[in-house]
C-alpha cells in the first residue's frame, strides 16, 4: 500500500519506520523544512532504540519517503494517516488546531477516495467531527472514510511496542475502511477489536488515564508506607500478583510525566466538563501526582535540613523517563526548578539532554555532577545511573544521602558503599 502519514514527530515517525517495515510505500511528511532535511540526511530528531536503523535501512530500500509538499502526500496517496500533536489548550483540554489544519488540506486535496487514519491523540467525538467537517468543506461523503486508530506507544520501546502491540483498535463504520486498516498491518499477530470511532477515542484516553490512577495509587500508598515502616516495593508487588490488578505502572516514585499522561488526562477532564460531567477521581488522580514532589522535597529536608544557598544537591536524570530524550512533562525537570526555588545549588546530569535551566550546572558526567554535593536524588532511571559505582560516589561527595525517586536503587549496593539510601515508602 501507499501511504501518507502527516506529521513527522514520535508517533508519526516511528509508525513510518514500522509501516515501510512491512512492505508498504510510506511517506512521511511535514512542513517543518529543517526537520525533513535532517531525516533526509539520514539525522532523526529524537532518540528512540531501533528508529535510526529502521529508518535507515527502508530508506535504503526505498519503502520511506520524506517531503515538505504535504499537499502532495495528500493527493497522491489513497491512505492518509494524521499522526500530527494534539498540545494542551490553556484551559487542559486537547487543541486540535493541527489535526483541522490537515483536515482543511486534505478538503482542498482530495479528488479520489481517501481512507483518513486518525492516529493522534484525540477527545471522544473528533472523529465523528471530522467527517462533518469535510462535509461541511464540500466534500462528497463517498470520496472519504474516517478511522480512529490509536496508538499504544512507550517511548523507550516504541518500536517493540509497534510489533508487539497488546491489540489493535479500530473504530470505523465502513467494513472496507476496516479491511484497509487490517490490511495495513498485516504481518503483525494480535488481538484486533473493531468498535465504532468515539468508542476507539476513548479506549485510549480511558487506557492512559487508568495507568496514570494506577500510579498515584501506588504513590499514595507508599505515603502510607512510610508511616508504618513498610516496604512500598513488596506491597506493589503483592497487590500486582493479583491477576486482577497487575504489576506494570505500579511503581510508586516522584510521579508520572511525559507527553502522554499528564496531557491525557486533563484532556479527558476538559472533555468530560465541557458536557458537564465532573471527573472526580482523576482530578484527585493529577492533585496527588502534582503533590508528589512535595514528598520528596519534606523528606529531603527531614534529612539534611532547609535548604538554601548553602546547600549543594546533586541530580542525576533530566528525561521523564529512561531510553528517551523527552523532557515534556518531566517531574525530573520539576523537582530540578522546585529545588532551585529552594534556593539550593543545583548540579545535574543525564545522559541525553541539558535543558537550560537557571541555577543549575550541568556536568556532562554522572561523577562530576555529585562532587561535593549534599545528597544526590536519582530522578530518572537510566540503567548507567541506577548500576552507579557508589564507593566513588561516596568519595566525591560531601555528603552522604541518596535519595532514590524511583525505587530503582539497589539498597544495599549504595549502603555498602558507604551512603545512606532513602527512598519514598521504602523504611
Amino acid at each position: 500500500m501507499n501511504i501518507c502519514i502527516v506529521g513527522a514527530g514520535y508517533v508519526g515517525l516511528t509508525t513510518a519506520a514500522v509501516l515501510s517495515q512491512l512492505g508498504h510505500k510510506v511517506y512521511c511528511v511535514d512542513r517543518d523544512e529543517s526537520k525533513i532535511e535532517m531525516l533526509n540526511k539520514g539525522k532523526i530528531p529524537i532518540f528512540e532504540p531501533g528508529l535510526d536503523e529502521m529508518v535507515e535501512m527502508n530508506r535504503r530500500e526505498k519503502r520511506l519517503f520524506f517531503h515538505s509538499d504535504v499537499e502532495d502526500g495528500l493527493s497522491a496517496n489513497d491512505v492518509i494517516m494524521i499522526a500530527v500533536g494534539t498540545p494542551s489548550a490553556s484551559d487542559g483540554t486537547a487543541d486540535l488546531v493541527y489535526v483541522k489544519s490537515v483536515l482543511l488540506m486534505i478538503s482542498n486535496a482530495i479528488q479520489t477516495h481517501k481512507t483518513i487514519i486518525m492516529k493522534s491523540t484525540v477527545p471522544p467525538g473528533t472523529g465523528n467531527w471530522a467527517v462533518s467537517f469535510l462535509q461541511e468543506q464540500g466534500v462528497s461523503a463517498e470520496l472519504f472514510d474516517v478511522v480512529s486508530n490509536p496508538e499504544f506507544l512507550r517511548e523507550g520501546t516504541a518500536i517493540f511496542d509497534t510489533l508487539h502491540p497488546d491489540r489493535f483498535v479500530i473504530g470505523a463504520d465502513s467494513v472496507i475502511a476496516i479491511e484497509t486498516v487490517r490490511e495495513l498491518y498485516a504481518g503483525i499477530e494480535t488481538e484486533t477489536l473493531i468498535t465504532g470511532r468515539t468508542e476507539a477515542e476513548m479506549i485510549k484516553y480511558g487506557s492512559n488515564a487508568f495507568l496514570a490512577t494506577k500510579l498515584s495509587f501506588i504513590n499514595e500508598l507508599a505515603r502510607v508506607c512510610d508511616i508504618y515502616g513498610a516496604d512500598i516495593t513488596k506491597v506493589s508487588l503483592g497487590i500486582g500478583m493479583d491477576s486482577r490488578v497487575g504489576g506494570k505502572f505500579f511503581q510508586a516514585g516522584i510521579g508520572y510525566g511525559g507527553s502522554c499522561l499528564p496531557k491525557d488526562v486533563n484532556a479527558l477532564i476538559g472533555a468530560a466538563a465541557s458536557k458537564g460531567v465532573p471527573l472526580t477521581l482523576l482530578n484527585t488522580v493529577a492533585s496527588i501526582n502534582e503533590s508528589q514532589l512535595d514528598v520528596y522535597i519534606e523528606k529531603l529536608e527531614s534529612m539534611i535540613g532547609s535548604l538554601n544557598e548553602e546547600t549543594q544537591i546533586a541530580v542525576w536524570g533530566a528525561t521523564f523517563k529512561e531510553n528517551t530524550d523527552d523532557i515534556r512533562y518531566s517531574q525530573a525537570v520539576a523537582l530540578i526548578e522546585r529545588l532551585v526555588l529552594k534556593g539550593c545549588k543545583l548540579t545535574a546530569y543525564d545522559p541525553l539532554v541539558a535543558p537550560p535551566i537557571n541555577g543549575v550546572t550541568w556536568s556532562s558526567t554522572a561523577m562530576g555532577a555529585v562532587h561535593g554535593a549534599d545528597a544526590l536524588i536519582v530522578a530518572t532511571g537510566w540503567q548507567e545511573l541506577v548500576q552507579g559505582d557508589w564507593k566513588e560516589v561516596r568519595r566525591v561527595m560531601r555528603g552522604e544521602l541518596v535519595m532514590d525517586g524511583r525505587n530503582v536503587l539497589d539498597r544495599d549496593a549504595i549502603e555498602q558503599g558507604g551512603l545512606r539510601y532513602v527512598g519514598v515508602g521504602r523504611p
